[in-house]
């Protein structure tokens, strides 16, 4: 199953009705995991770790349009590097009635922080780049003049 990048969920969910009570909202596991590109499984591991909670009917699990916009958080959050527990302390934070300053404080400070862990991978991604293009040129060189030690004595 293809991922869907993060953009493609707005795209997405325009195909399910909006309405939080109409039935056409709501999702059974396997149409959000293939909506959002995701498998069973991880859908019932954020449910276990709180990060979703899908209404029941029965033993069938339906998903809300709270639930998608949950799940994109998740999914935006692990993209960039965010923890599971870190997802979830932002969104837990989330008042539908308040302003959600603490909420936003939190998210910028938090996505400040992974910023410069990212930047400080990235160089260190480079470096080791840069060492291993000078690693290839040498032993191209080495190759270089085998070949040629070769041709010369043969």
């Amino acid at each position: 199953m293809k991922p869907m990048r993060v953009g493609d969920y707005a795209g997405a969910n325009s195909a399910v009705s909006d309405a939080e009570g109409d039935d056409e909202s709501l999702l059974k596991i396997g149409d959000m995991a293939k909506l959002f590109g995701v498998t069973l499984r991880t859908l019932r591991f954020y449910e276990d770790k709180g990060l979703l909670s899908p209404k029941r009917e029965g033993s069938q699990r339906l998903y809300t349009r709270r639930d998608r916009a949950r799940l994109k958080l998740i999914l935006l959050g692990r993209k960039v590097g965010f923890s599971l527990r870190d997802v979830k302390q932002v969104m837990d934070l989330y008042d539908p009635t308040g302003s959600n300053a603490k909420q936003l404080r939190m998210t910028l400070d938090k996505s400040e922080k992974q910023l410069g862990r990212l930047q400080k991978q990235r160089a260190a991604i480079d470096d080791a780049m840069d060492e291993l293009g000078k690693l290839m040129a040498a032993v191209r060189r080495m190759l270089a003049e085998r070949s040629v030690a070769t041709s010369n004595a043969a």
